[in-house]
């Protein structure tokens, strides 16, 4: 006679019930961290066109475009690049999150502003947020 193997039913419930509730940790943590790195990716996509700007205010040029700078909408904002400076060569850059941003991050506007003296801070609104964590904010902005 041959013993049978196999699981039990209890073993296959027992699995199941570890893999929910893994589940059930792992997917939250995920969305944190896709919330987090596409503020994170808005906030470089930004920076990077400080270069631009400064160039352009060294040759005595405030009043630019978008396109002027290189920008290129992204697929996680609004597409519009709100841009203010004045022959000052004070100003600031500011974009919103929505397009495919996640739900909790969507409605945030990342605003670089700089000063007379050539120096930049980040400004992050995320009164229009869905759900916003601090850990979502990009370090060095406030």
């Amino acid at each position: 006679m041959k013993k049978q193997a196999g699981f039990t039913l209890i073993e296959l419930m027992i699995v199941v019930a570890i893999i929910g509730i893994l589940a059930a940790i792992a997917i939250p943590q995920y969305q944190d961290y896709i919330a987090r790195t596409q503020v994170n990716r808005a906030y470089g996509e930004v920076s990077a066109l400080r270069t631009a700007v400064e160039e352009n205010l060294m040759r005595g040029n405030a009043g630019f475009a978008a396109a002027d700078l290189g920008y290129v909408a992204s697929n996680i904002t609004t597409g519009a690049l709100t841009i203010n400076f004045a022959a000052t060569g004070a100003g600031s850059l500011a974009v919103t999150l929505g397009g495919n941003a996640a739900a909790a991050v969507a409605g945030t506007t990342i605003t670089l502003n700089r000063a007379v003296d050539g120096t930049w801070t980040c400004d992050v609104d995320e009164s229009g947020a869905g759900s916003w964590k601090a850990s979502y904010m990009p370090a060095g902005c406030s």
